[in-house]
C-alpha cells in the first residue's frame, strides 16, 4: 500500500544536480575565476555555534531503546563482533536508532516540507491524511499575503565562500525577505536558523548551468527573516519574525571560530629559554622608574649582581 505522503510521479524541479566535491561541498565558479571551488554548505558553515547536547542525549536514548528490543538481539550481537570497528559501530547504533522510530518523525516533517514546496508552485497534491491536509490548509492560510519570488533557489556568498538554498524568498508589502519553513521545533534552534537566514539575505542567486550569478529584483530585507513554523499533525501554521541582525553577528563569530580551527601552530618545540641581558636593558632604560623595575626583576630572577647594581647606579646618574 503506497504511503500517503508519497508524492505525484511528476518531479519537482530539484537541486540534486548540483556539482559537488567528495565532502558534499558545492562547486562555484569564484568571481573573475575559471575553475569551480568547493564552497562550504550553509548549514555547515553555521553548525559550529550550535549546542547538541540535547540531541546527543535523545540519540543515545534511541540507539539504547533500539537495542533493548528483542527483535534486534543480531544488533547486541554484532555489538560484540565488532567491538573494535568504529565504522561498524556506527553503522549498528544507527540500525538500532532507526528500530527505535527515531527518523519516523522526520520523515514526517520531510514529507510536509515536501508538499508545501508542491503547492507554492503551483504543482498539484496527492489525496492525504486528515491530519496532513489539515497542516497544508493552515499552511496555505498563514502564507496568503505572501508572494514566493523564489522557491529552493541556490545562492552563494562568495566573500565567505558559502553556498546553500533557502526555501523561499517571499515578497510582503513590497519588500523582499528570506522564509524558511519549519516542521519541528523552532525555539531551541532559533540561533542556527536566524545565522542561516542571515547568510541566504546576503547572498546572491546562482545558476550552476551557466555558472553566473543573478541579483535579486529587489535588495532582500537584512534586519529580518520570517520563519514559517508548521509543526506536523497539529493543523496550525505561525508566522514569526526572526532577527537577522543578531544571526549575522552570530555567523561572524562562526566565521572567527573556523578561522582559529584551521590554526596549526599552536606548539614549537621546547627549547630553553635564553638568559635575560639585563646590562642591555640598562642601556635601553629612558628613566629611573624603569631602573628600579629592572633591578627588582632581577632580584627575583637572582640575577642582581655587584656589577649589576653598579651599572644601575652610573645610568641613574646618567639620566638625572
Amino acid at each position: 500500500m503506497a504511503d500517503a505522503f508519497d508524492v505525484p510521479a511528476d518531479p519537482l524541479p530539484t537541486v540534486d544536480q548540483i556539482p559537488r566535491d567528495r565532502y558534499d561541498r558545492p562547486k562555484v565558479v569564484p568571481p573573475g575565476g575559471d575553475k569551480p571551488t568547493p564552497y562550504t554548505r550553509c548549514t555547515t558553515f553555521v553548525d559550529c555555534l550550535e549546542d547538541k547536547y540535547n540531541l546527543t542525549q535523545w540519540e543515545k536514548r534511541m540507539v539504547a531503546v533500539g537495542l533493548a528490543d528483542p527483535g534486534n538481539a543480531h544488533l547486541l550481537l554484532a555489538v560484540v563482533s565488532h567491538a573494535e570497528d568504529k565504522n561498524q559501530l556506527n553503522r549498528i547504533c544507527n540500525e538500532a536508532k532507526d528500530s527505535a522510530k527515531a527518523g519516523a518523525k522526520a520523515t514526517t516533517g520531510t514529507a510536509l516540507h515536501a508538499l508545501t514546496e508542491r503547492y507554492d508552485r503551483g504543482l498539484p497534491l496527492p489525496a492525504l491524511p486528515e491530519s496532513a491536509q489539515r497542516d497544508i490548509d493552515a499552511y496555505v492560510r498563514a502564507t496568503r499575503e505572501l508572494e514566493h519570488v523564489a522557491i529552493e533557489q541556490f545562492v552563494v556568498n562568495d566573500e565567505l565562500k558559502v553556498g546553500g538554498t533557502p526555501d523561499r524568498v517571499s515578497a510582503y508589502r513590497g519588500e523582499l525577505y528570506i522564509l524558511d519553513v519549519k516542521t519541528g521545533n523552532v525555539d531551541f534552534g532559533a540561533m542556527k536558523i536566524a545565522m542561516q537566514l542571515a547568510m541566504y539575505s546576503r547572498s546572491t542567486p546562482y545558476d550552476f548551468s551557466v555558472n553566473a550569478r543573478t541579483p535579486w529584483p529587489a535588495d532582500v530585507n537584512q534586519d529580518w527573516g520570517i520563519v514559517a513554523h508548521l509543526p506536523a499533525g497539529k493543523g496550525y501554521c505561525e508566522l514569526r519574525w526572526i532577527d537577522l541582525r543578531k544571526g549575522w553577528d552570530a555567523v561572524l563569530v562562526a566565521n572567527s571560530v573556523r578561522e582559529w580551527r584551521k590554526e596549526r601552530s599552536w606548539y614549537r618545540p621546547y627549547e630553553a629559554q635564553p638568559a635575560r641581558d639585563y646590562l642591555a636593558e640598562i642601556e635601553e632604560a629612558n628613566n629611573v622608574d624603569a631602573l628600579y623595575a629592572l633591578y627588582s626583576e632581577a632580584q627575583v630572577d637572582g640575577h642582581a649582581t655587584p656589577e649589576l647594581k653598579a651599572r644601575c647606579a652610573q645610568r641613574k646618574k646618567e639620566l638625572q
